[in-house]
């Protein structure tokens, strides 16, 4: 497994498909996962801080897990099938629960939890960016920077 930080989130044209793009803490590869506005959404206010009126989902099990006193201690993104990424929440009871990568790093976001990925993954789907083009993604980091949860058309209800 190989520690990854959350680099943002964004709208990949054309076809407006919201995309979080993960880089390997030491390395050199990013991995692209595609999902839903309401991930993007959910995603992007943890990494702004932003707090909603109201709760979304994933402050909502943020919350319960505190009320009920367990402790998210890492997320996996374990395999990827038939273009189908699937991630793991690990507890420190040492519970494990299967969960979509989108929804387990909008929770890791939310609760400081580190994100890995396993070498297979990394492999298959993890797009390597020497340093000589780091420009490129200075420049995605720039876009985030600009970009608003409301930019994604979904509410927050």
């Amino acid at each position: 497994m190989n520690e990854l930080d959350v680099v943002g989130v964004r709208v990949e044209m054309p076809s407006n498909q919201p995309i979080v793009l993960l880089r390997e803490v030491g390395g050199e590869r990013y991995l692209p996962i595609w999902i839903g506005p309401g991930e993007a959404t959910a995603i992007a206010f943890a990494q702004q801080g932003m707090a909603p009126a109201r709760p979304l989902t994933h402050d909502l099990f943020k919350d319960v897990l505190e009320a009920v006193g367990q402790e998210l201690t890492e997320v996996r993104i374990t395999d990827l099938r038939d273009s189908v990424f699937y991630a793991e929440l690990v507890f420190a009871s040492g519970v494990e629960v299967s969960a979509r990568p989108s929804d387990a790093i909008a929770l890791a976001l939310r609760t400081g939890t580190p994100i890995y990925g396993s070498d297979t993954v990394l492999d298959d789907a993890g797009i390597a960016i020497p340093d000589e083009q780091e420009d490129e993604v200075e420049k995605f980091r720039e876009f985030l920077d600009q970009i608003s949860p409301e930019d994604f058309g979904t509410s927050n209800q």
